[in-house]
C-alpha cells in the first residue's frame, strides 16, 4: 500500500503469541546470555521468582507476526528505526499479543515517506509488557 494510503489511526492486532521456555533459553544463550535468562536457580531468587525472556525476543515474537501484516505490504522498502521500551518481565509460557497503530507519516520526497508505527505488546493478563516506535521507508505513488 502507497503511503498516500495509509491512514494515521489505522490498527491491527497481532494475537497469541506463547513464548515457550526451550525457546527462551535457545535465544539467550545465544544472543543475551545474562543469568536472569539462563540459570534457572539464580532466576528462582530474583524479584522475579523465575527465568524471564529476553526483552528482545519478546518484541521478536510479535514483530515476526506483525511484518507478515504490516500495513504497507510490498510497497514497504526498508526499516528506518526501531525503538523498544519494556515495562514488564515477560515469563515461560506468557501468551502475548500486540496492537499496531499507524502514530504518523511523513512524506521525504516524490519516490517515499516514513511511516510512524507504535507497537504495544500485552500479556494474557492484558498488561503491557513492552512499547515499539517503528520507522519504515514507505513508496509513494508515482506520479502521472
Amino acid at each position: 500500500m502507497y503511503l498516500e494510503d495509509i491512514k494515521p489511526g489505522s490498527e491491527l492486532t497481532v494475537e497469541n503469541i506463547v513464548i515457550r521456555k526451550e525457546e527462551m533459553l535457545d535465544f539467550a544463550r545465544k544472543y543475551d546470555p545474562v543469568k536472569i535468562h539462563t540459570d534457572e536457580d539464580f532466576a528462582k531468587l530474583s524479584r522475579f521468582g523465575d527465568l524471564i525472556a529476553p526483552g528482545m525476543l519478546s518484541f521478536l515474537s510479535v514483530w515476526g507476526q506483525y511484518v507478515e501484516l504490516d500495513f504497507a505490504g510490498e510497497d514497504l522498502i526498508a526499516g528506518k528505526s526501531t525503538a523498544v521500551e519494556w515495562m514488564k518481565p515477560v515469563l515461560a509460557d506468557d501468551v502475548l499479543r500486540g496492537v499496531a497503530r499507524v502514530t504518523g507519516i511523513a512524506f521525504r520526497n516524490d519516490f517515499n515517506g516514513i511511516m510512524t508505527v507504535t507497537i504495544d505488546v500485552f500479556n494474557q493478563k492484558d498488561e503491557k509488557v513492552l512499547t515499539s516506535v517503528v520507522e519504515s521507508i514507505v513508496k509513494r505513488r508515482p506520479k502521472e
